[in-house]
């Protein structure tokens, strides 16, 4: 497999302590598997063009030990390409897009980079899952040798009081920076009995960290956005790698939304160059609204639409922009899917039944598996599953109930190449690299999203009693309308998010 450096990384390597770490311990891995480590040829050029004839010096004989990747192909020549990523308006922007480029036509199987305009634009032509940050990058690469013993526990996500927190924390230092009545603010709540959930790395200091608030005032913007019930998401900040945990985080903020009869999330931001956050909040349908009197830019999460936002967004792209809603009117089918106990752990961790490991006897949760894209890889022949489906995984073996309720982005069916595989994966992957490689092929693989656990799970009794299945699923089967509307009934499905 091919692999790709943006040398942005190298940079990171000298600047940043957390993701200096990172860098190391992927390049300690890299001569462990079997990619082919290559650096883009503008990238090169790009260097070269540095005025800081010391810096550039440096970088040059840094990436000297890389193979350049020969003969890219060109972005500029693919019209189609460059408007959906955008005409370049810098040499390093027409850099960005040759980079991408790259992974876009399969000259590249993954690229790694810390740069959040490339991410912005993998995520506009759909090849985000084969484009990795650093602790991406490590976490799926460590799937493909056995250094078990040298990986640590995913990190426990725990909830607390900010009372319990140290304000000395580095975490909060970028915070006290940009605002400077921030330990004022901490002390208050703190007296205020605030929640938060928090997550530690190993070293005792705070990796992950959110805090939230329902409130019901107006949004300080111009116009002012109406009083209403929402949830402000006041901090959410990240330093753990790997796990997935910021995406973790967000599905916990649009959890206690729900949970709070809260339609929609906000939060206020200075954003800064790289910025992750808004990298990750806008793949699920935060929007800018404005600037606050404080210069804060204002996003917004609408998680129930009104009509008018609806108007001329098709079904399939409804449970992208307004996520967790999705449509399942009669456009688009309905699927059970069996699935086995083990890799049902591994897709949705916070699944009542699941066995705990001893690393959560704490009171906290594993974060692996919790991110809210998954896929998963199904033996099925079936060739109607399509993007905006909606799919039921029934638990097989010991529960026997339909327990979670996702949609699908995007199936492929017939897959036999392991590493092609993994590319369509990408990042996504719960399964290790040795399963896909012995396990008999072709396979289907289905990428979607997951929406919601069923607040009453449905044992196969039921669903039997109530005619929706003949009998056990024994491969992944189409249900009719009619026993859909069953299946929300009995699972408790909040109608508030579904639209048909």
């Amino acid at each position: 497999m091919h692999l790709l450096i943006d040398t942005n990384i190298l940079i990171y390597h000298e600047d940043d302590r957390i993701i200096s770490q990172n860098v190391s311990d992927l390049f300690g891995l890299l001569p462990e598997i079997s990619f082919d480590v290559f650096i883009h040829p503008a990238s090169v050029v790009d260097i070269q063009r540095d005025t800081n004839l010391r810096r550039r010096d440096v970088m040059l004989s840094k990436i000297g030990v890389y193979k350049q990747l020969p003969n890219p192909p060109l972005a500029i020549q693919d019209q189609e390409y460059i408007s959906k990523v955008g005409t370049p308006r810098s040499p390093q922007d027409d850099t960005d897009n040759e980079i991408l480029y790259a992974v876009f036509r399969g000259a590249i199987d993954f690229l790694i980079t810390e740069d959040a305009g490339i991410h912005r634009k993998a995520f506009i032509a759909g090849i985000s899952d084969r484009v990795l940050h650093v602790d991406d990058a490590l976490q799926l690469f460590r799937q493909f040798i056995d250094i078990k013993e040298k990986i640590p526990s995913p990190p426990a996500l725990n909830e607390s009081y900010l009372y319990n927190l140290d304000l000395n924390d580095p975490i909060f230092d970028s915070l006290k920076d940009e605002y400077p009545e921030f330990e004022d603010w901490f002390k208050r709540k703190s007296r205020e009995h605030r929640k938060c959930y928090v997550s530690y790395r190993s070293d005792g200091k705070i990796g992950a960290l959110l805090i939230y608030k329902i409130e019901g005032e107006k949004i300080d913007v111009t116009p002012p956005l109406p009083q209403k019930e929402r949830l402000k998401i006041a901090t959410l900040k990240v330093t753990h790698v790997g796990n997935k945990i910021g995406e973790r985080l967000l599905k916990l903020s649009i959890d206690l939304a729900i949970q709070n009869k809260c339609d929609e999330i906000y939060l206020t931001h200075f954003t800064e160059e790289n910025d992750r956050l808004v990298e990750l909040i806008t793949q699920y349908g935060f929007e800018k609204v404005g600037v606050n009197s404080r210069s804060e830019e204002i996003f917004l999460k609408k998680m129930v639409p009104e009509e008018q936002d609806l108007v001329g967004v098709p079904p399939v792209e409804i449970f992208m922009r307004f996520y967790p809603s999705f449509y399942d009117g009669v456009s688009v089918k309905k699927w059970v899917i069996p699935i086995y106990p083990e890799f049902h752990d591994r897709l949705f961790t916070d699944y009542g039944l699941r066995q705990t490991t001893l690393f959560e006897h704490d009171g906290g949760f594993i974060v692996e598996g919790n991110a809210i894209k998954k896929a998963y890889l199904s033996h099925s022949k079936i060739k109607q599953l399509k993007a905006g489906d909606v799919v039921l995984f029934y638990r097989t073996r010991d529960d026997q109930s339909l327990t979670v309720l996702g949609v699908i982005e995007e199936v492929r069916v017939g897959m036999t190449d392991t590493d092609e595989i993994i590319r369509f994966v990408g990042k996504r992957t719960v399964y290790r690299h040795e399963e896909i490689e012995i396990s008999p092929k072709p396979l289907t693989v289905i990428l979607f999203r997951y929406h919601f656990l069923l607040k009453n799970p449905i044992k196969l009794g039921t669903l039997l009693e109530s005619k929706v299945f003949n009998g056990p699923p024994q491969s992944i089967m189409q249900i009719n309308d009619e026993n859909y509307k069953m299946i929300k009934e009995l699972g408790g499905i909040d109608g508030r998010f579904t639209i048909n």
